[in-house]
């Protein structure tokens, strides 16, 4: 006989705590995006953390959306932040918010506290509570090799978007990855990668990653209707929808790509590697541009959010005209 459960909480729908705005949204079938965290404890220093997160979410609310920025807090899994959550998520002393993706998530869950969700983590909460757009900066994937060696470094967003069927907007994968090897992951785990505007694989900092995407749409109602289809298949995977980091607020191709390769080169002269090595690569490139990629990245992220919005309008526009 098994003994009875003392928590009474179990599976991640369970575990949601549901803010009541973003609730009601869904209840009515209005458009909702998911936002993730990690950005605001583990991505940008206070305030521009602040700044930045309220931005995303002033960028949903104007396409017309509503935002559901999610985080983990005293073992509930948060679908939607307050003014006063995303105050203490952004002011939290740095090593007190631990990163939660799938292989820490039950951690995160078990320790109590906040945690921040990343791309898979965000993506696990915002698909159990009904939520089929998700926007971000940037997802992680295959990274680099050290000269002459392999590397089985592979972020588990690949994974998540294998397994769990939402659209996630982003502006490419990160600049600091291996990038045609990420796509060739994608493509094996089923999951289709769309460029929104353009032929070419936005490029994250730069608006081309040097290379045509996959595929292509011209607008966000096309988006719309891809992902529409895509889902409504069945196929179990997510879509990938990549749109260009702001013109004004882009790093020339070149530009991009030669700070990328000095910053890869200068850690791996300096020894840097493991969890240490994003972090020292992005304020590498931050100095090596002279600021111009933090402004970058800000200004994507929060266009990203806007696309975002759009498309979720679009979907719940498309839904209603099939009825």
């Amino acid at each position: 006989m098994t003994a009875a459960r003392s928590d009474p909480l179990g599976t991640v729908r369970e575990r949601l705590q549901v803010a009541a705005e973003v609730a009601a949204a869904l209840a009515e079938g209005r458009p909702v995006v998911a936002l993730e965290s990690t950005l605001i404890s583990h991505g940008l220093d206070y305030p521009h953390n602040l700044e930045v997160a309220s931005a995303s979410e002033a960028a949903v609310r104007e396409s017309g959306a509503i935002p559901a920025t999610v985080a983990v807090r005293g073992g509930r899994l948060l679908i939607g932040l307050d003014a006063d959550a995303l105050q203490a998520l952004a002011t939290a002393p740095r090593g007190t918010v631990m990163k939660a993706a799938r292989p820490s998530l039950g951690v995160a869950v078990a320790r109590g506290g906040w945690a921040a969700t990343t791309v898979s983590a965000t993506m696990i909460a915002a698909h159990a509570a009904g939520i089929r757009v998700f926007g971000t900066g940037g997802i992680g994937g295959v990274h680099r090799a050290p000269a002459g060696a392999s590397t089985f470094d592979i972020s588990s967003d690949i994974d998540e978007l294998a397994r769990t069927p939402m659209a996630v907007v982003c502006a490419g994968p990160k600049a600091l990855l291996d990038v045609p090897n990420t796509l060739e992951v994608l493509e094996t785990r089923g999951v289709p990668v769309v460029a929104v505007g353009q032929r070419e694989l936005p490029g994250f900092y730069a608006r081309s990653a040097g290379f045509d995407a996959p595929h292509s749409v011209p607008d966000d109602e096309a988006a719309a209707a891809l992902i529409e289809t895509h889902l409504d298949l069945g196929l179990g995977s997510g879509i990938l929808v990549c749109v260009p980091v702001p013109a004004d607020k882009a790093l020339p191709e070149g530009v991009a790509r030669e700070a990328v390769e000095r910053a890869t080169a200068d850690a791996e002269a300096a020894g840097i590697h493991g969890p240490d090595l994003t972090p020292w690569l992005l304020a590498r490139i931050a100095a090596i541009t002279e600021g111009a990629s933090v402004r970058a990245n800000t200004a994507l992220i929060v266009n990203n959010a806007g696309a975002a919005g759009r498309i979720a309008v679009a979907l719940v526009a498309r839904a209603a005209g099939h009825r």
